[in-house]
């Protein structure tokens, strides 16, 4: 039977909410659940995905060169040092995002549909012309957001733009959907300083697939090429549960010391009762 991999485009409503951390670290969980996968940088000219995966000195052609056939696919792909079934297609540094063609970007995704389960689409944030293809032809979408009021606000935008411009939404079919909470600190959110999960799963309406709390291990990983779902933290086994429930799987979601009240008015400015 000929694979139909899943297309799972990770994208968030601004940058800096750890939007491709969660990509490289939910490409590794996957793949060590026996998935073959891909993670695909699509943010043109901007790309850092290649150094959370500790790939950088490794690329010779990107996903432009491929579109536009200097180079096959195989030749692009890089094969992960340690996850066995996770490759990297890495996003062109010195084109801009304009130079994505929507009917090109599928026909790489239909190739890549036939050898890998999940392909992660690492999308640019916000919504310009990279997002727009990113998510057009994705068969479902995690967004990233922080427990900030503008964080949260960007990706309600977002996801109506998930809603209105994907190509299921084209066809009147539902787009599955999914929220990350990221760097969740317990001790702000009992103080009164952050959003709660419930704040925010309250305004955005989607369902919750994951909370990453804040890991200060997360900045060192980066920088040594390390997801830290290799290792013990507090984010790494979040996303080891995280990528559980992608495949379907019921796992607890752990519960953190919330008290509310004080966003209530922020959650009426999104039509949201108290």
């Amino acid at each position: 039977m000929e694979k139909s991999g899943v297309v799972i485009a990770i994208t968030s409503g601004k940058g800096g909410v750890g939007k491709s951390t969660a990509t490289a670290n939910l490409g590794v969980g996957l793949s060590m659940r026996d998935k073959r996968v891909v993670a695909v940088d699509f943010d043109i000219g901007l790309r850092n995905l290649d150094m959370i995966l500790g790939l950088e000195r490794r690329i010779v052609y990107d996903i432009i060169d491929v579109m536009e056939g200097r180079c096959n696919l195989s030749q692009a792909l890089i094969a992960h040092k340690k996850a066995s079934n996770l490759y990297f297609l890495p996003a062109s540094q010195s084109k801009d995002k304009t130079i994505l063609d929507k009917q090109k970007v599928k026909l790489l995704l239909e190739k890549l549909k036939q050898d890998f389960d999940y392909i992660l689409l690492d999308s640019p944030a916000g919504i310009e012309s990279g997002f727009e293809h990113t998510i057009f032809w994705a068969d479902r979408a995690i967004i990233i957001v922080t427990p900030e009021v503008s964080s949260v606000r960007d990706s309600d935008r977002v996801i109506g733009i998930i809603d209105s411009k994907s190509d299921k939404a084209a066809n009147g079919i539902n787009l599955e959907k999914h929220i990350i909470i990221n760097r969740l600190n317990p001790l702000l959110v009992s103080k009164n300083e952050m959003l709660s999960c419930d704040d925010v799963v309250d305004i955005l309406a989607l369902p919750l697939i994951g909370i990453v709390p804040e890991d200060t291990k997360v900045v060192s990983a980066t920088n040594n090429g390390e997801p830290t779902i290799f290792s013990n933290t507090t984010s790494g086994l979040a996303y080891d549960r995280i990528s559980d429930r992608i495949l379907g799987k019921e796992v607890p979601m752990p519960s953190f010391e919330e008290s509310g009240g004080f966003f209530s008015s922020i959650k009426r400015m999104f039509g949201i009762g108290g």
